[in-house]
């Protein structure tokens, strides 16, 4: 049920007139009262103060001239708008001697901000893309999105496709089997959003009109850096340009490579890094896979390869010449 609607189906926004009511107000300035039995149907007209009751006969009820109504209607909204340019001019009179300071003892690089908290995070994130013109970069990391992220995401991002700003996303392979954001792309790929993916990439990042970018300062993304500095800024877009060039559309399949003795492309994207030394918990955040389903790749590796250990899996992997075929097998990505 909308603003305003009730048993006999009267229903506007508020502030608003009906067309019945419309009818009834011209009736009742053009003979100077209506019966408050006409009324009932029109609550609009009592709601903006439009009518009043007749103080000779309480049957009836009188219009209020409109320039009357509108005076009455108006003040607050005016008093409010004082109200708020009272306090802007306070706050900046309050804020003012210390800019001058800040700006020549600051310890902290002009155009970088510390945001802490995911709503200062997501504020400051509405804010900036709401104002995105030309183009919008991200890379977002992992297996896919929560729901209600991606949900929150498209309604940023829909105001964006009506004035035709460029949109480019990357994601790890991993987010083609994740359920939310196949739905996500079904909403924005026919709008001409272009999505890539990648085995590894990059933490997030978020780079608004090549002008503002967005990285995490914390693992646990409860804290981020606003970034305006140019340099910066120039330096992260190139970055995002070098692993859009090796990205394959979302579009497109993807081939982990040929399985080799029972060994996957996964599987031995997953050797490599543990050959490089790293542990499961990191080799899952890289190639965007919980951990689990790493764990479970990294047992049926070493059972393929025979290891009885995980000390003997790296010699085994360096043994077994895994690393070489999967080079030689699979082609460099566009």
């Amino acid at each position: 049920m909308t603003a305003n609607e009730g048993e006999t189906g009267h229903s506007h926004a508020d502030g608003e007139l009906c067309e019945a009511g419309k009818s009834l107000y011209i009736t009742a300035l053009r003979t100077g009262r209506i019966a408050r039995s006409e009324a009932a149907a029109t609550p609009c007209l009592f709601d903006l103060a439009l009518l009043h009751p007749d103080p000779d006969d309480a049957q009836w009820l009188r219009p209020v001239p409109p320039t009357t109504a509108l005076t009455q209607l108006i003040h607050p909204i005016e008093r409010e708008i004082q109200e708020r340019r009272r306090r802007t001019v306070a706050l900046t009179d309050a804020l003012e001697p210390f800019m001058a300071f800040t700006a020549q003892n600051s310890t902290v690089p002009q155009g970088i901000t510390v945001l802490e908290g995911l709503n200062r995070i997501n504020t400051t994130l509405d804010q900036v893309t709401a104002d995105c013109t030309e183009e919008l970069l991200t890379v977002q990391p992992g297996s896919g999105r929560q729901p209600h992220v991606l949900e929150k995401a498209l309604r940023r991002v829909e105001p964006l496709i009506e004035r035709g700003v460029r949109m480019r996303t990357l994601y790890q392979h991993t987010a083609r089997h994740h359920p939310a954001t196949l739905a996500y792309m079904e909403a924005v790929a026919p709008a001409g959003v272009e999505v890539r993916t990648l085995e590894e990439i990059i933490e997030r990042l978020i780079i608004i009109d090549r002008k503002v970018a967005f990285i995490p300062a914390s693992s646990d993304r409860l804290s981020a850096l606003e970034l305006r500095h140019k340099g910066i800024v120039d330096y992260l877009v190139g970055v995002f340009e070098q692993f859009w060039l090796h990205g394959i559309p979302w579009e497109e399949p993807i081939s982990y490579g040929p399985v080799v003795d029972g060994i996957t492309g996964v599987q031995r994207s997953i050797a490599k890094l543990l050959v490089e030394g790293h542990v499961d918990e990191a080799i899952a955040r890289r190639l965007g896979m919980n951990v689990r389903t790493c764990r479970a790749h990294i047992a049926k590796l070493g059972s393929s390869l025979g290891s009885g250990s995980r000390a003997q899996l790296g010699y085994l992997i360096a043994r077994s010449g895994i690393l070489e075929q999967d080079a030689e097998s699979i082609p460099v990505s566009r």
